[in-house]
């Protein structure tokens, strides 16, 4: 870790800079969904329609990819889209850098979605079925389907974190080039690129996830018997 980016220590234990605002950015979401949420009324305002819009996207969004389990990868693909949308505009204060443009953070959310493939995967149809489709259609694509898992979750920790790393650079670069004469277009760029690639890793990790589920339902459905069949 470089020493610059630690900003204090807890004993042997050193806290980078991306470890303080990852904490602070959840910190301020928790704290904002606890005040839009504590008047919830059947007539909506302003903030609870605002609200409620984006979480009904987010289900849609969801419900499109997977029908029939919105309502249950709602709380953690709809945390993980919020969380990296705001991570990812946390670069545009002054003086603020992205968490998500360092590996560490990007690693550490790659690797909550790897955990939570499986375990979507497992509580669908039990272990026993979830474990059986990685030694299909031979026990010898066992090592095939592992590395598949593991690079998968590399590239998705590898292109997070790269795609918003050279994103701040390159805007640094332009405003030191051309000054602050071309500040509003390079914020613009920021904005939607970085909404682009919460989107971007949202998308695939919900990808994934359906991938495990669907997995297991297309499994019973081809064992199921078709009705009206000769036995």
């Amino acid at each position: 870790m470089n020493a610059e980016t630690v900003m204090f220590t807890i004993g042997p234990l050193a806290i980078s800079r991306a470890v303080v605002t990852t904490w602070a950015v959840m910190l301020a979401l928790t704290g904002l969904c606890a005040v839009v949420t504590r008047h919830l009324r059947l007539e909506p305002g302003r903030w609870q329609t605002v609200l409620e819009g984006v979480v009904a996207a987010i289900h849609a969004t969801i419900d499109d990819t997977l029908p029939g389990h919105g309502r249950r990868l709602l709380p953690f693909v709809g945390s993980l889209w919020l969380f990296l949308a705001v991570a990812n505009l946390v670069g545009i204060l002054p003086g603020m850098t992205s968490p998500t443009g360092d590996l560490s953070t990007t690693s550490a959310l790659a690797a909550l979605v790897f955990v939570s493939v499986h375990w979507f995967g497992l509580t669908s149809e039990g272990p026993r079925a979830y474990l059986r489709h990685y030694l299909q259609p031979s026990p010898i694509m066992l090592p095939f389907h592992v590395v598949s898992e593991v690079s998968r979750t590399v590239a998705l920790a590898v292109r997070l974190f790269g795609n918003v790393m050279s994103l701040e650079t390159a805007a640094v670069l332009v405003l030191l080039v051309a000054g602050f004469l071309v500040p509003v277009p390079v914020l613009v760029l920021h904005v939607v690129e970085a909404l682009v690639q919460a989107y971007i890793f949202g998308m695939l990790a919900l990808v994934y996830i359906a991938g495990g589920i669907q997995s297991q339902q297309s499994r019973t459905q081809d064992h199921e018997p078709t009705h009206g069949a000769p036995p």
